[in-house]
């Protein structure tokens, strides 16, 4: 059966067997997409899909695959890079170490932008630091080896992509490993782990789109507690905050929010 109590016992074995919690998700889109999977090998419950996932690791791959959001490109949405960059410069005037965190940092596009970011701008990548996070240990790895296509990179200006990437046989390109040195990746789920704190800039972009309600208000609030006074929350273009200055965020222009410098 593929009904609704039945899948809430197949999020709470996932929860269980792979550290996956389901829950803050917008459950008929999770349960969408696990039934797709289920129908692919001929199933009828959800129990037989278990022991698949128990018995094949590469299943579990497929299914972390599928149930996360792992879409994304260099400098998506070039204009809005553009005035993260002026806030960064802003915050570097009177920061002179800090962190940027992209939080749900998929294949790894979006923090090694942020690293070739701060490299044009000649920060010290001792001083200047960048922490990107996922939940799935599958897409990290992919992160690591930093190998895009050539679709990927097309925000990129090609004289900025001959400096940061190296050109494989195949055709696709990798970031080199000065860039690659700046960003450090690790596993984390957004809603149950702790966040670092006294963070510059946090970067989580059509990521909470996906999280009911009450999850994406527990998220905001634990980002405006990880941000220093007048850090940045740069988030995607359909995402807004309604709650924003309760808990200690200004708006200050679409995509970007600001702690107040009045909230610890």
């Amino acid at each position: 059966m593929l009904d609704n109590e039945s899948f809430m016992k197949f999020a709470d074995a996932i929860r269980k067997k792979l550290n996956f919690d389901m829950s803050g998700y917008k459950i008929e889109r999770m349960k969408r997409r696990v039934d797709f999977l289920i129908r692919k090998y001929g199933f009828d419950n959800y129990n037989e899909y278990l022991k698949l996932l128990d018995k094949d690791p590469s299943k579990q791959k497929e299914f972390f695959d599928r149930i996360t959001i792992n879409v994304t490109e260099f400098f998506r949405n070039p204009d809005k890079w553009e005035k993260f960059k002026r806030y960064i410069e802003i915050e570097m005037k009177t920061t002179p170490r800090g962190t940027i965190w992209s939080a749900g940092c998929a294949s790894g596009e979006e923090p090694y932008s942020i690293a070739i970011m701060l490299e044009e701008m000649h920060a010290s990548p001792i001083n200047y630091k960048v922490l990107a996070s996922d939940l799935d240990p599958n897409i990290l790895e992919v992160a690591k080896k930093g190998i895009y296509d050539k679709k990927s990179l097309v925000n990129i200006k090609e004289s900025v992509r001959d400096k940061y990437f190296k050109k494989l046989e195949d055709g696709r390109f990798q970031v080199i490993d000065k860039i690659k040195k700046r960003v450090t990746f690790k596993r984390q789920n957004l809603l149950a782990d702790p966040f670092e704190k006294n963070l510059m800039a946090i970067l989580c972009r059509n990521v909470v789109i996906y999280f009911e309600m009450d999850a994406k208000e527990k998220l905001y609030r634990k980002f405006a507690e990880a941000l220093k006074p007048g850090g940045i929350l740069f988030v995607g273009g359909t995402e807004r905050i309604f709650n924003s200055r309760k808990i200690g965020l200004e708006p200050i222009e679409p995509f970007f929010y600001k702690k107040m410098v009045n909230v610890k």
